[in-house]
């Protein structure tokens, strides 16, 4: 980080610093590999307390180390930063199929899909950017070039009595809102999911019901974009 027209460096693990930055690490100790502030870490050069306080108002270094580790630039070699890259184009097309359909099918895109889709349109990934942010882009740039559409699916399921309340339990976290849900001498429920849980639930339900339970797609529900946020 440079402050004050000084350059100051701390040694942290690289891939605890994004977890730190999105808070779900809280543990100072485990992001530094040291609680030290330097001008130069390769070489072990340590700042001088003057600098410190004259750059950040302070010499508290757990507080400079904090800011730093904020707003400082995360130093990564080009492979390094080349394999953060590839995996947060994954992790786009991951949230793109789970959150979208084809309209047209009603049935959600594969990853596979989706991520050729985004070489074809070119798509570069902006490491800086949350990949939730990127990917509401992306769906905006795919609706030029392919049928896509953000969706919650509406299904009905009727399960046997006695595999309802076990596979209740299995379902529950795949599932965004219970519409409707009756329970009599069977199972049966009106849910809304994200499409890229559809083939985890039909295969759950087929596997425990042994081909008893029954799934329905009853219709899309088109999610707003104005919001401009993912779930």
């Amino acid at each position: 980080m440079k402050k004050g027209g000084k350059r100051f460096e701390i040694a942290c693990y690289k891939n605890k610093v994004m977890s730190w930055r999105s808070g779900a690490e809280k543990d100072l100790d485990e992001v530094l590999q040291t609680n030290t502030v330097f001008v130069n870490v390769s070489k072990g050069q340590v700042a001088k307390k003057e600098d410190l306080s004259n750059a950040f108002g302070t010499d508290d270094l757990t507080e400079i180390c904090k800011q730093i580790l904020s707003k400082g630039e995360l130093q990564v070699s080009d492979k390094e930063r080349q394999s953060q890259l590839e995996q947060m184009f994954r992790d786009i097309a991951t949230i793109v199929a789970e959150k979208c359909v084809n309209p047209e099918t009603k049935r959600p895109y594969t990853v596979n899909l989706i991520e050729r889709a985004m070489k074809d349109i070119h798509f570069s990934v902006k490491a800086n950017k949350s990949t939730k942010q990127q990917a509401l882009e992306v769906i905006k740039q795919l609706k030029e070039s392919i049928q896509i559409q953000r969706a919650h699916m509406r299904l009905r399921f009727v399960l046997p009595a006695k595999d309802g309340k076990r596979l209740k339990e299995k379902l529950k976290p795949l599932i965004k809102a219970v519409e409707n849900e009756d329970f009599d001498d069977q199972l049966e429920m009106v849910c809304l999911i994200d499409p890229g849980c559809f083939r985890d639930i039909d295969e759950l339900i087929r596997c425990e019901t042994k081909g008893k339970g029954t799934l329905e797609v009853l219709s899309l529900k088109d999610v707003e974009e104005g919001d401009e946020k993912l779930e």
